[in-house]
């Protein structure tokens, strides 16, 4: 994400960049030292998506001020 962004760790932090999942769930978090998007906890597809063959998970990217 921070190379997504075009932004350093220092960068990440001072922006307030977060991560926004759909529901209540937060299935998705920034990795403090690499800024790579990673699973913030186990995902059990069938628990989610028990009779949809295509399961998407969607989240979306927070950053505070101008890019």
């Amino acid at each position: 994400v921070a190379k997504d962004l075009a932004l350093d760790l220092l960068a990440l932090h001072d922006r307030g960049v977060r991560l926004v999942s759909e529901g209540g769930t937060q299935y998705f978090a920034l990795h403090g030292k690499t800024g790579h998007l990673v699973t913030a906890e186990r995902i059990d597809r069938e628990q989610l998506c028990r009779l949809v063959e295509k399961c998407v998970l969607r989240c979306e990217v927070i950053v505070q001020g101008e890019l």
